[in-house]
């Protein structure tokens, strides 16, 4: 099972294997969406879920695959912050959401984590089609600090972009609010330890 984990892991870009997705944000925007969106980097998450008889034999790998998700959408988060690449800023929120979803299979909330899969899926896809409006309009630009007032020059994109926005910060009555929540609740459920991890995953969504 921690082989699995491993290649779950590399897979869906946990710590510490992360750092070839930000990396791949160099193709077209409609290609990173359809990367994100789409199965290539939430394979990991399906393959555990799939897996799920086996990890429930093996408590211990199952621990280890929360705590790595739980640590990879921290660090993700908090990476985010300071990264000025529009695209590598939605990238490193990938890899957080992953972090939950992986979190999610691993506590044995299968449905949850899945539900996550599947809403980050759109909502994501929403954040790089706005983000390849954005760039488009900047001429390729993609260095946030040399953006603003797009509110005025762009309303639709605006309005798009913030739906995306809300719904990855687990806004409530967004999708991703739902999806995040369940899988919260359920770790908050199992209680011990799981707890702490539960904490830290409303600390990545606070991020």
């Amino acid at each position: 099972c921690l082989l699995i984990l491993v290649g779950a892991f590399a897979k869906s870009a946990q710590l510490p294997l992360h750092t070839w997705l930000p990396d791949a944000m160099e193709g077209p925007t409609p290609v990173s969406a359809l990367i994100h969106a789409a199965t290539m980097v939430t394979a990991g998450v399906y393959l555990i879920a799939r897996t799920h008889p086996l990890f429930e034999l093996a408590p211990t790998a199952a621990d280890v695959g929360a705590i790595v998700g739980v640590a990879t959408l921290v660090f993700a988060g908090t990476v985010a912050l300071a990264v000025t690449d529009l695209k590598r800023v939605i990238a490193y929120s990938t890899v957080s959401q992953i972090g939950y979803m992986v979190f999610g299979v691993s506590v044995a909330a299968y449905g949850a984590g899945l539900f996550h899969l599947m809403t980050h899926a759109f909502f994501k896809a929403l954040l790089f089609m706005g983000a390849g409006s954005v760039i488009g309009a900047m001429a390729g630009t993609q260095d946030m600090d040399r953006m603003g007032g797009f509110r005025r020059a762009m309303p639709f994109t605006f309005l798009t972009f913030t739906v995306g926005a809300l719904a990855l910060a687990g806004f409530p009555l967004m999708s991703g609010f739902f999806s995040k929540d369940e899988i919260l609740a359920f770790a908050l459920g199992r209680g011990d330890g799981y707890v702490v991890l539960a904490i830290l995953g409303y600390a990545g969504a606070f991020l």
